[in-house]
């Protein structure tokens, strides 16, 4: 029992003696073909359909510091130095730079993906991204996403950055709900933040103020604000009132428009709809007496 247990740690002792022969032989070879290959080629991956950051921008900060790769040897490209410049830029999220044996070096990028566009009472402009951090305006790029403005303090310092204050967070929250609903993403175009500091939403069709108050609640608000467009606006019609409030938990507050604007509607109707039939009138007297 002794003898056959010594020759089973033997042959594992040898098995893996022969595995780290092998490795070491393999990095040997890997390391002789680095040496020897040369760069022949940068392929380079930006999936997505926004481009913050251009291909030529890529090639540039690839080349910022030992000039073009093409050509080079592989041993004197420090991969790793490539791939911290390239995420030390603002639009890129991530990037893998890596040469395969055949001299081509490979770099995977992936963007930053805008969710808001953000505009303080300072004036400056930045956008916020999809993990919830403050990115700067690109050049060569505009995204179309959803504004916010109005009574917004959060500061921008050029550099990505996290979000500060409790209202910024909840405007980037209620971003990002809107952006996943198709529905919602193509009513509304904007967020103000009124004197109040209460977040208002800017519908695409309609005229209401549709006050959201803070970012608390917002799937159940969102499903309130749905019920009083296919409950309430079949019936009523989209002018009838100037403000929807979602702010108070399980209440719809609608605020009726200017009775005097409703009646001014009402009468320039009225009397499009008079002008009309006596030009219709017109039109078929003309048209009986050219026929007799």
């Amino acid at each position: 029992m002794l003898k056959k247990i010594k020759w089973k740690l033997v042959g594992a002792i040898f098995l893996w003696l022969i595995s780290l022969s092998g490795l070491v032989v393999l990095m040997s070879f890997i390391e002789t073909k680095k040496v020897e290959t040369v760069c022949r080629e940068v392929k380079v991956i930006l999936p997505g359909n926004q481009y913050f950051i251009e291909r030529a921008e890529v090639d540039e900060i690839l080349a910022s510091k030992n000039g073009l790769l093409v050509g080079r040897r592989l041993d004197n490209i420090d991969l790793q130095s490539l791939e911290d410049r390239l995420q030390a830029n603002p639009f890129i999220e991530y990037a893998n730079v890596f040469a395969d044996m055949n001299g081509v070096i490979h770099a995977n990028i992936r963007q930053r993906v805008p969710i808001l566009r953000m505009l303080n009472i300072a004036g400056q402009d930045y956008y916020i991204d999809q993990n919830g951090l403050k990115i700067p305006l690109s050049e060569h790029f505009t995204a179309r996403v959803l504004a916010a403005n109005g009574m917004i303090l959060e500061g921008f310092s050029g550099k990505i950055d996290t979000l500060r204050t409790a209202l910024a967070k909840d405007l980037f929250k209620v971003a990002v709900h809107i952006a996943k609903d198709s529905l919602w993403n193509e009513q509304f175009v904007q967020l103000y933040v009124n004197d109040k500091k209460e977040i208002e939403l800017v519908p695409r069709v309609g005229k209401q103020k549709i006050i959201f108050g803070d970012g608390n609640d917002i799937e159940d608000k969102f499903k309130r604000l749905l019920v009083f467009y296919k409950k309430a606006i079949p019936y009523v019609g989209w002018d009838t009132y100037s403000s929807v409030s979602l702010k108070f938990k399980g209440q719809i507050v609608c605020q009726k428009s200017d009775s005097t604007i409703l009646r001014t509607q009402i009468e320039q109707q009225q009397l499009r709809d008079s002008l009309r039939k006596e030009e219709i009138k017109e039109i078929a007297k003309d048209s009986i007496q050219n026929t007799l």
